[in-house]
């Protein structure tokens, strides 16, 4: 996991000036990724908005986004074929 936070610009934020709102998410490793430098997968979550996805080999990208009910249905698919 890194420490570093990545702000974006919100999506109704305008380049004028107006009202801003920046809002950053925090990088997650995979419990499946090693210290070796393994293959290793990062998620980011931004509650109710996206998941970020991205290979911690390559962390500026590039980068996936998915809807929180793609992940969620993704997440669940892999934990029944795993068992």
């Amino acid at each position: 996991m890194t420490n570093t936070l990545n702000w974006f610009k919100s999506s109704y934020s305008n380049t004028e000036g107006g009202a801003c709102l920046e809002v950053a998410f925090e990088w997650q490793k995979s419990s499946y990724s090693t210290d070796n430098g393994g293959a290793c997968v990062e998620v980011a979550r931004c509650p109710g908005t996206a998941v970020h996805i991205r290979d911690s080999k390559n962390p500026a990208g590039p980068i996936l986004t998915v809807s929180p009910d793609s992940w969620s249905h993704f997440t669940a698919s892999v934990t029944r074929t795993s068992d």
